[in-house]
C-alpha cells in the first residue's frame, strides 16, 4: 500500500509538472503561405530561429537519391548577399552556433543567438530561401563533403548500414526503401539543373514553418519576419504521391554482409502505421517496456539470467507514413539467430497474451510523463517540437496535448497492439552480420 501511494504521489507530481510547463505560442501565416510560430520565453537571453522544409528524402526520386541531404549541405554554401564561405564566419562572430539535419519526412535548419541578434537571425534564414548561390562549384565542393561523411558514417561504421538493410526489405514502393544519405552514383550523375529544379520546388514558404522562439519583443519580431520574408514569392504547390504497401503475411528472411563487423546481429523488423496514430504511441510504449533500461524484459532476461545476448533492444522508429519496429540482439558466444529471436518471441507472445503488471504500467506512465517534461525543458527542444508538430502531425498544439495521448493508453492497448502488428509473419527477420571469406578457387 505503501509503495501504490508513493507512486500516485510520483503521477501526481510529474502531472502538475506537465500542467506547469503548458507552451504558450502565436501563430499567423504571411502572405506567400510561409507559417510563422512565436514563442516567447525571457529564462535567457537566447534566440532560437529555425525553419523545417516538408521535404526529405521520401520526396525523391529512385535514381536521385540523397537530394534532400544534399541540401542540408549547399544550402550553406552561401547566398547572393552571404558570400560563399561567410555563413559560419558570420554566426560564430556574433556569439552563435547553427546546424541542420534531414530525415526521410523533413529538413531542418536552426540558430542560436544571443536575443540581441533576431534581425540577424531571421535575414540569414530569409537569405537562404530567397537568395541561395546553386551554382557547380558549391555542389562539387558539397559532393565531396558528402561522399565523406558517407564513408564515415555508413561505410566504414560497424553495423552503420543496417537501416539501408532493414529498409530495402520492408518497403517496396515507398521511398522509405532508401536512407536520407542517398546513393553516391546518383548525386554524381546529378546535373545543376536538376539541383536547382529540385530546390525550386520544395524551398518554398508555402512548404515551410519558421519558429522563433526565445526573448524577444513580439511587435519587433514581426517587423522584422515580415520584412525579410514576406516579399520572398510563394511556389507552386507541392504535390505529393500517395505511397501505400502491400500488408506483409509472410516472414521476409535476408542477410547483410559488414566487413566492419565481428558479431552477427540478430533483428526482427516490423512494418508500423503513421506516427500521427494512437497505435505508434502505444508501439512506443512496448518497446521501452521491452528494452528501456536494465531493468527492461528483454534485457533483464536475455542478459542478465539466461546470458545468450551482449545486448538487446527494442525501439519505435516512428515516421509520417508508415513506421519500422524495430528488435535487435548480439549473441554471447555461440548461441544462434534463431535462440535470439525464440527468446524475444516469448517475451513479445507474453504481451499479446496477457496484460502487462500494473507496477510495470505503473512505470511507464511515469517515464512517458517524464520524457514529456524532457522535450519541452529546452527552447531548442519546444522551437524543434513546435515545428514538427505543426508540419508533420498536422497539429500544432500536440505540443501541450500529445502526452494526453500516452495517458489514454491502457493495459489492455498494449496488448491489442502487440496482437495486431508483433507477429512473425508480418516481420523481416535480417542476419547482420561478418563478411564471409571467399574460397580461393
Amino acid at each position: 500500500m505503501k509503495k501504490t501511494l508513493m507512486a500516485l504521489g510520483a503521477m501526481a507530481m510529474l502531472g502538475s509538472t506537465a500542467q506547469a510547463q503548458k507552451v504558450a505560442f502565436e501563430e499567423f501565416d504571411l502572405d506567400n503561405g510561409l507559417h510563422v510560430v512565436l514563442h516567447q520565453d525571457n529564462s535567457a537571453p537566447v534566440i532560437i530561429t529555425s525553419v523545417m522544409y516538408h521535404v526529405g528524402a521520401k520526396d525523391e526520386q529512385p535514381n536521385r537519391t540523397g537530394f534532400a541531404h544534399f541540401f542540408e549541405h549547399l544550402l550553406f554554401e552561401g547566398t547572393k548577399n552571404i558570400e560563399r564561405g561567410e555563413w559560419f564566419k558570420i554566426v560564430t562572430a556574433n556569439g552563435g552556433n547553427n546546424n541542420a539535419n534531414t530525415s526521410d519526412d523533413r529538413t531542418y535548419y536552426y540558430e542560436v543567438f544571443p536575443s540581441n541578434n533576431l534581425e540577424l537571425a531571421i535575414w540569414m534564414e530569409s537569405e537562404r530561401l530567397m537568395h541561395p548561390v546553386i551554382n557547380q562549384i558549391g555542389v562539387d565542393t558539397q559532393n565531396e563533403v558528402v561522399k565523406e561523411e558517407k564513408r564515415l558514417r555508413k561505410d566504414n561504421q560497424p553495423y552503420g548500414n543496417i537501416f539501408k538493410a532493414i529498409k530495402q526489405n520492408l518497403f517496396k514502393n515507398h521511398p522509405y526503401r532508401w536512407e536520407p544519405i542517398g546513393e553516391m552514383e546518383h548525386l554524381d550523375a546529378a546535373t545543376l539543373e536538376e539541383f536547382q529544379a529540385f530546390n525550386k520546388k520544395f524551398y518554398v514558404p508555402n512548404n515551410a514553418v519558421l519558429v522563433v522562439a526565445g526573448q524577444f519583443e513580439t511587435a519587433q519580431a514581426k517587423e522584422w519576419i515580415k520584412k525579410y520574408f514576406g516579399a520572398i514569392p510563394k511556389g507552386a504547390p507541392v504535390q505529393r504521391q500517395k505511397f501505400e504497401e502491400a500488408p506483409i503475411t509472410t516472414t521476409i528472411n535476408a542477410t547483410w554482409e559488414d566487413p566492419n563487423v565481428q558479431i552477427p546481429m540478430t533483428l526482427a523488423a516490423y512494418r508500423t502505421p503513421s506516427m500521427k496514430t494512437k497505435d505508434a504511441r502505444v508501439l512506443d510504449m512496448i518497446s521501452t517496456y521491452l528494452s528501456d533500461g536494465k531493468s527492461s524484459k528483454l534485457y533483464k532476461k536475455m542478459v542478465d539470467d539466461k546470458k545468450v545476448a551482449l545486448q538487446v533492444g527494442a525501439f519505435n522508429n516512428s515516421q509520417e507514413d508508415y513506421g519500422q519496429y524495430i528488435i535487435y540482439s548480439l549473441p554471447l558466444g555461440d548461441v544462434s539467430s534463431e535462440n535470439l529471436l525464440k527468446e524475444i518471441d516469448e517475451e513479445i507472445v507474453n504481451i499479446q497474451n496477457n496484460l502487462i503488471s500494473e507496477n510495470d504500467f505503473q512505470k511507464l506512465q511515469n517515464k512517458f510523463e517524464n520524457n514529456y517534461v524532457n522535450s519541452n525543458a529546452s527552447v531548442e527542444g519546444i522551437a524543434e517540437n513546435l515545428a514538427s508538430y505543426y508540419l508533420l502531425y498536422g497539429d500544432i498544439n500536440l505540443v501541450n496535448t500529445e502526452i494526453e495521448i500516452y495517458r489514454s493508453i491502457t493495459r489492455e492497448d498494449i496488448r491489442e497492439v502487440a496482437k495486431k502488428y508483433l507477429n512473425p509473419n508480418q516481420r523481416l527477420v535480417l542476419k547482420y552480420g561478418p563478411a564471409k571469406e571467399k574460397t580461393a578457387k
